[in-house]
Protein backbone atom coordinates (compact mmCIF):
# COMPACT_ATOMS: atom_id res chain seq x y z
CA UNK A 1 0.00 0.00 0.00
CA UNK A 2 1.62 3.52 -0.92
CA UNK A 3 1.24 6.26 0.74
CA UNK A 4 -1.97 7.95 -1.28
CA UNK A 5 -3.93 4.42 -0.78
CA UNK A 6 -2.92 4.52 2.89
CA UNK A 7 -4.19 8.18 3.39
CA UNK A 8 -7.57 7.36 1.50
CA UNK A 9 -8.21 4.24 3.41
CA UNK A 10 -7.24 6.01 7.05
CA UNK A 11 -9.96 8.90 5.50
CA UNK A 12 -12.79 6.17 4.77
CA UNK A 13 -12.49 4.64 8.32
CA UNK A 14 -12.32 7.46 10.08
CA UNK A 15 -13.83 10.41 8.46
CA UNK A 16 -13.83 13.71 9.72
CA UNK A 17 -11.83 12.78 12.54
CA UNK A 18 -9.14 10.72 9.99
CA UNK A 19 -9.07 14.07 7.76
CA UNK A 20 -8.14 16.33 10.76
CA UNK A 21 -5.25 13.48 12.20
CA UNK A 22 -4.26 13.16 9.34
CA UNK A 23 -3.33 17.05 8.50
CA UNK A 24 -2.18 16.89 12.49
CA UNK A 25 0.49 14.23 10.94
CA UNK A 26 1.23 16.75 8.17
CA UNK A 27 2.62 19.22 10.08
CA UNK A 28 4.64 17.15 12.52
CA UNK A 29 5.90 14.91 9.94
CA UNK A 30 6.22 16.53 6.71
CA UNK A 31 6.84 13.47 4.68
CA UNK A 32 2.95 12.73 5.30
CA UNK A 33 1.76 16.08 2.44
CA UNK A 34 -1.46 18.08 2.52
CA UNK A 35 -1.42 18.02 -0.88
CA UNK A 36 -2.44 14.36 -0.78
CA UNK A 37 -4.82 14.49 1.98
CA UNK A 38 -7.00 17.32 1.66
CA UNK A 39 -7.64 17.31 -2.67
CA UNK A 40 -8.24 13.19 -1.72
CA UNK A 41 -10.88 14.56 1.16
CA UNK A 42 -12.49 17.07 -1.76
CA UNK A 43 -12.84 14.51 -4.30
CA UNK A 44 -14.49 12.33 -1.78
CA UNK A 45 -16.79 14.90 -1.23
CA UNK A 46 -17.00 15.54 -5.06
CA UNK A 47 -18.24 12.12 -5.03
CA UNK A 48 -20.83 12.50 -1.78
CA UNK A 49 -19.15 10.80 1.06
CA UNK A 50 -17.94 13.49 2.88
CA UNK A 51 -19.71 17.42 2.83
CA UNK A 52 -16.84 20.37 1.56
CA UNK A 53 -16.97 22.15 4.17
CA UNK A 54 -16.76 19.55 7.03
CA UNK A 55 -13.47 18.48 5.21
CA UNK A 56 -12.51 22.43 5.14
CA UNK A 57 -13.29 22.32 8.88
CA UNK A 58 -11.57 18.95 10.03
CA UNK A 59 -8.46 20.13 7.91
CA UNK A 60 -7.96 23.27 9.61
CA UNK A 61 -8.85 22.21 12.52
CA UNK A 62 -5.98 19.17 12.75
CA UNK A 63 -3.56 21.72 11.59
CA UNK A 64 -4.17 24.54 13.94
CA UNK A 65 -3.66 22.09 16.60
CA UNK A 66 -0.17 20.91 15.43
CA UNK A 67 0.59 24.15 14.80
CA UNK A 68 -0.14 25.23 18.63
CA UNK A 69 1.38 21.76 19.86
CA UNK A 70 4.44 23.17 18.05
CA UNK A 71 4.21 26.68 18.85
CA UNK A 72 3.65 25.76 22.73
CA UNK A 73 7.14 23.32 22.51
CA UNK A 74 9.11 26.55 20.87
CA UNK A 75 7.34 28.81 23.74
CA UNK A 76 8.27 26.27 26.96
CA UNK A 77 11.43 25.22 26.24
CA UNK A 78 14.80 26.93 25.64
CA UNK A 79 16.67 27.14 22.63
CA UNK A 80 19.28 24.49 23.68
CA UNK A 81 17.01 21.83 24.72
CA UNK A 82 14.98 22.36 21.08
CA UNK A 83 17.96 22.20 19.04
CA UNK A 84 19.67 19.31 20.87
CA UNK A 85 15.74 17.33 20.62
CA UNK A 86 16.16 17.70 17.08
CA UNK A 87 19.69 16.63 16.79
CA UNK A 88 18.64 13.65 18.64
CA UNK A 89 15.45 13.01 16.67
CA UNK A 90 14.71 15.08 13.80
CA UNK A 91 16.21 12.77 11.77
CA UNK A 92 12.70 10.80 12.27
CA UNK A 93 10.70 13.62 11.24
CA UNK A 94 13.07 14.84 8.59
CA UNK A 95 13.93 17.87 10.43
CA UNK A 96 17.66 19.12 10.20
CA UNK A 97 18.66 21.67 12.92
CA UNK A 98 19.95 24.13 10.60
CA UNK A 99 16.31 24.74 9.12
CA UNK A 100 15.25 25.03 12.82
CA UNK A 101 17.83 27.80 13.03
CA UNK A 102 16.86 29.40 9.55
CA UNK A 103 13.40 29.33 10.18
CA UNK A 104 14.02 31.64 13.33
CA UNK A 105 16.62 33.65 11.24
CA UNK A 106 13.59 34.69 8.93
CA UNK A 107 11.01 34.80 11.70
CA UNK A 108 13.36 37.62 13.80
CA UNK A 109 14.31 39.37 10.05
CA UNK A 110 11.01 39.54 8.27
CA UNK A 111 8.28 39.80 11.44
CA UNK A 112 5.01 37.87 12.67
CA UNK A 113 3.68 37.67 8.96
CA UNK A 114 5.37 35.39 7.50
CA UNK A 115 3.62 33.22 9.69
CA UNK A 116 0.74 33.94 7.19
CA UNK A 117 2.75 32.75 4.08
CA UNK A 118 4.42 30.03 6.10
CA UNK A 119 0.91 28.14 6.84
CA UNK A 120 0.94 27.54 2.84
CA UNK A 121 4.59 26.69 1.93
CA UNK A 122 5.27 23.29 2.51
CA UNK A 123 7.73 21.74 5.04
CA UNK A 124 7.89 25.75 6.31
CA UNK A 125 4.31 25.19 7.96
CA UNK A 126 6.00 21.99 9.92
CA UNK A 127 8.88 24.73 11.03
CA UNK A 128 7.50 28.33 11.67
CA UNK A 129 5.51 27.52 14.81
CA UNK A 130 8.35 26.89 16.44
CA UNK A 131 10.35 30.20 16.18
CA UNK A 132 7.35 31.58 16.80
CA UNK A 133 7.29 30.22 20.30
CA UNK A 134 11.01 30.33 20.61
CA UNK A 135 10.61 34.47 19.10
CA UNK A 136 7.60 34.97 22.50
CA UNK A 137 5.24 36.26 19.37
CA UNK A 138 1.81 36.76 21.48
CA UNK A 139 -0.35 33.21 21.28
CA UNK A 140 -3.41 35.46 20.29
CA UNK A 141 -1.11 36.40 16.97
CA UNK A 142 0.17 33.26 15.84
CA UNK A 143 -3.38 31.77 15.76
CA UNK A 144 -4.73 34.05 14.09
CA UNK A 145 -2.00 34.65 11.30
CA UNK A 146 -1.77 31.05 11.36
CA UNK A 147 -5.68 30.44 11.05
CA UNK A 148 -5.68 32.76 8.01
CA UNK A 149 -3.32 30.66 5.82
CA UNK A 150 -4.70 27.90 7.17
CA UNK A 151 -7.94 28.02 6.08
CA UNK A 152 -7.42 29.61 3.00
CA UNK A 153 -4.94 26.62 1.99
CA UNK A 154 -7.03 24.27 3.25
CA UNK A 155 -9.96 25.23 1.59
CA UNK A 156 -8.12 26.15 -1.72
CA UNK A 157 -6.80 22.07 -1.26
CA UNK A 158 -10.48 20.70 -0.85
CA UNK A 159 -11.38 22.85 -3.70
CA UNK A 160 -8.79 21.70 -6.30
CA UNK A 161 -9.31 18.13 -5.09
CA UNK A 162 -13.70 18.28 -5.44
CA UNK A 163 -13.26 20.17 -8.53
CA UNK A 164 -10.40 18.32 -10.53
CA UNK A 165 -9.93 14.80 -9.01
CA UNK A 166 -10.62 13.05 -11.48
CA UNK A 167 -7.73 14.45 -13.63
CA UNK A 168 -4.66 14.06 -11.72
CA UNK A 169 -2.46 15.98 -14.22
CA UNK A 170 -4.35 19.04 -14.26
CA UNK A 171 -4.10 18.53 -10.37
CA UNK A 172 -0.48 18.14 -10.86
CA UNK A 173 -0.36 21.69 -13.08
CA UNK A 174 -2.25 23.70 -10.75
CA UNK A 175 -0.37 22.49 -7.44
CA UNK A 176 3.01 23.45 -9.13
CA UNK A 177 2.09 26.85 -10.67
CA UNK A 178 0.53 27.86 -7.26
CA UNK A 179 3.66 27.08 -5.65
CA UNK A 180 5.63 29.66 -7.90
CA UNK A 181 2.63 31.98 -6.99
CA UNK A 182 2.94 31.45 -3.48
CA UNK A 183 6.91 31.36 -3.58
CA UNK A 184 6.29 35.31 -5.48
CA UNK A 185 3.81 36.46 -3.15
CA UNK A 186 6.30 35.84 -0.06
CA UNK A 187 9.24 37.53 -1.83
CA UNK A 188 7.30 40.67 -2.55
CA UNK A 189 6.57 40.81 0.91
CA UNK A 190 9.80 40.39 2.03
CA UNK A 191 10.84 43.30 0.10
CA UNK A 192 8.42 45.34 0.73
CA UNK A 193 9.48 45.17 4.45
CA UNK A 194 13.06 45.51 3.89
CA UNK A 195 12.27 48.44 1.77
CA UNK A 196 10.01 49.71 4.50
CA UNK A 197 12.91 49.02 7.24
CA UNK A 198 15.34 50.86 5.12
CA UNK A 199 13.32 54.02 4.48
CA UNK A 200 13.04 54.05 8.43
CA UNK A 201 16.62 53.89 9.05
CA UNK A 202 17.21 56.67 6.31
CA UNK A 203 14.53 59.05 8.31
CA UNK A 204 15.71 61.96 9.72
CA UNK A 205 15.34 61.83 13.23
Amino acid sequence: MNLTEWIISVMEKLGYFGIALLMFLDNVFPPIPSEIIMPSAGYSASQGQLLLSGVIIAGSFGSLIAAALLYWIGYKFNHDSIFKFVDRYGKLLFIKSKDVKTSLQWFEKYGHRIVFFGRMVPAVRSLISIPAGMSGMPFWKFMFYSSLGTVIWTTFLACVGFYFGENQQLMQQIFSKVSYVILSIVLVLISWILYRRHQRKNQPS
